[in-house]
């Protein structure tokens, strides 16, 4: 039934809404879909990741961290980690730039310090790298995947780990293996009659103007007893240009003088063994002093008898000295791929008569072999010789041994070295020294040679030879337009001012006149083709 009102009521009493009534409006909204609220939307999800997406993300990881977060949508900790990389990139490309622009920077990393906190940032970016990837593939949801591509794909992130790791691994290994070399190659213990680094870290040298290296070629081979220096050089260094002036003595310089404080100089007031006519070489003299502790006032006083006879020979004060296996100096050569070296003539090596081979004439790149006979072999020549082929040797490794050979054969480098060498260059020092290395690689080196017919091995003239020295040490500071008119090539960073007298002073040996011409000193590159 239905009221007035068109509601329709039904037995019980309830209402039941009206039927709508056919009309134009009715007709108008009959054909349209009545109109419904739309489901709400979810999380929209990526498809799902093959294994080959998730190696391949994870491994882009390790080049762009954050990758692999910002693909899994973890957006927050993706754009974290990829600012901060681009942050620690820039500024690693910044201090690359400035250590290439300026090698000296390199002796920074000469530093024991510096070495431990470099294998410490090492060990601590391969550990961080590592859990990078593994969070990166975590974050990717392997466990989605089928079981065998589970297994597969965490096997080759595990190889991606340590391949990732293994580059710190190398540079510690790298750092660590170079701090052992200067531990075993240069002293530790306080020598006292080694000077030392100063405390002013702007003038580790002290207030000095040059420092003079003893270079020493030890031969101690099987059949010999003790060690033979038959190639001794001085390498006077100007510490503010690295212009450097390499003298060279031949092994059978007779009879030379001992300074007063030295405990030889009470021995042999006349000269090294003046009483033997064809005695007394100066290539003996280290070992005289090692055989003889009990005038030496202690053992293995060898290097400071050497040091002293031939400072006191030049009016020079040797500060330090390095003593070179030369068996030891054949590996180092190998080390750094061989020698390139411009050879004048036919050298025959080997055996009595240079029966073992011959290193032909021109421009050659010799092995550490090679090498070693080329500045030793006296098969057709004599010892004057062979001092020139082994200035030569000396100046070619100093050239050619560059950073980048350096870096690239560092390993066997260093073996090599704790091999080869025996100073007292203290551990200190090593840091200035490889700046100063820098300085003599750019600079232009120049050579004076004691050998007749200017100068006499047998009757030296004690007095001529220093005043050579003097002037050849004079010419190196010259510019370079006055050098070259006095017929020597300086530095051309070199100024024009004198260099400052030696602050120790050394009594005049008795002098032997000889009717020689005075010989200036020439450019090593000049004379070796280098």
């Amino acid at each position: 039934m239905s009221n007035r009102d068109g509601v329709e009521t039904v037995p019980g009493g309830r209402k039941r809404r009206p039927m709508r009534r056919s009309g134009p409006a009715s007709a108008a909204t009959a054909g349209s879909a009545p109109r419904e609220k739309a489901p709400s939307k979810g999380p929209r999800f990526a498809k799902p990741l093959t294994p080959a997406a998730v190696l391949g993300w994870t491994a882009l990881s390790a080049v762009v961290p954050g990758a692999a977060h910002l693909r899994a949508g973890h957006r927050r900790t993706g754009l974290v980690l990829v600012s901060v990389y681009a942050v620690l990139l820039l500024g690693l490309l910044a201090y690359g730039l400035i250590v290439i622009g300026d090698l000296s920077n390199i002796a920074t990393f000469a530093d024991d310090g510096m070495m431990l906190t470099v294998v410490v940032v090492a060990s601590a970016l391969a550990l961080a790298w590592f859990a990078l990837l593994v969070t990166s593939y975590v974050a990717l949801g392997p466990n989605k995947l089928h079981q065998q591509g589970q297994v597969v794909t965490g096997i080759v992130v595990g190889v991606l780990c340590v391949a990732v790791m293994s580059p710190f691994a190398l540079a510690s290994n790298y750092v660590l293996t170079a701090r052992n070399a200067i531990g075993d190659v240069f002293q530790s213990r306080p020598d006292p009659d080694t000077p030392h680094a100063a405390q002013n870290p702007e003038d580790p040298w002290n207030g000095k103007d040059r420092v003079n290296f003893l270079l020493v070629g030890g031969d101690a081979a099987g059949n010999r007893t003790g060690v033979r220096t038959d190639s001794m050089n001085v390498a006077s260094v100007d510490l503010k240009t690295g212009a450097t002036v390499l003298f060279s003595l031949p092994r059978n310089l007779q009879h030379v003088r001992f300074p007063p404080s030295s405990p030889l100089h009470k021995q042999f007031p006349n000269g090294f063994m003046a009483e033997l006519p064809n005695g007394g070489l100066l290539n003996e003299v280290w070992q005289y002093a090692n055989d003889n502790p009990q005038l030496m006032g202690g053992k293995d006083k060898g290097p400071r008898a050497l040091m002293d006879a031939i400072g006191y020979t030049l009016n020079l004060k040797i500060d330090y000295y390095m003593l070179m296996n030369m068996y030891g100096f054949a590996d180092l050569v190998d080390a750094i791929g061989g020698l390139r070296i411009r050879v004048e003539q036919d050298v025959k090596w080997g055996g009595l008569y240079g029966t073992a081979g011959t290193i032909k004439a021109g421009d050659r790149k010799l092995t550490g072999e090679q090498a070693l006979w080329y500045g030793r072999s006296r098969v057709g020549s004599d010892d004057f010789s062979r001092m020139a082929r082994q200035r030569c040797v000396i100046a070619a490794f100093a050239q050619q041994a560059t950073p980048s050979v350096i870096l690239t054969r560092f390993e066997r480098i260093a073996g090599a070295a704790k091999r080869l060498a025996q100073t007292n260059i203290p551990r200190d020092l090593v840091k200035p020294l490889v700046e100063l290395a820098v300085k003599v690689k750019d600079a232009k080196i120049t050579s004076l040679q004691f050998v007749p017919p200017e100068f006499y091995s047998g009757r030296p003239d004690w007095a001529k030879i220093r005043q050579a020295t003097r002037k050849a040490i004079s010419d190196s500071m010259r510019p370079a337009r006055q050098a070259q008119t006095a017929g020597v090539t300086a530095s051309p960073s070199a100024t024009g001012s004198t260099p400052s007298p030696t602050k120790t002073r050394l009594a005049a040996p008795t002098q032997t006149p000889t009717k020689n011409s005075q010989k200036s000193a020439q450019s090593i590159d000049d004379l070796c083709g280098l």
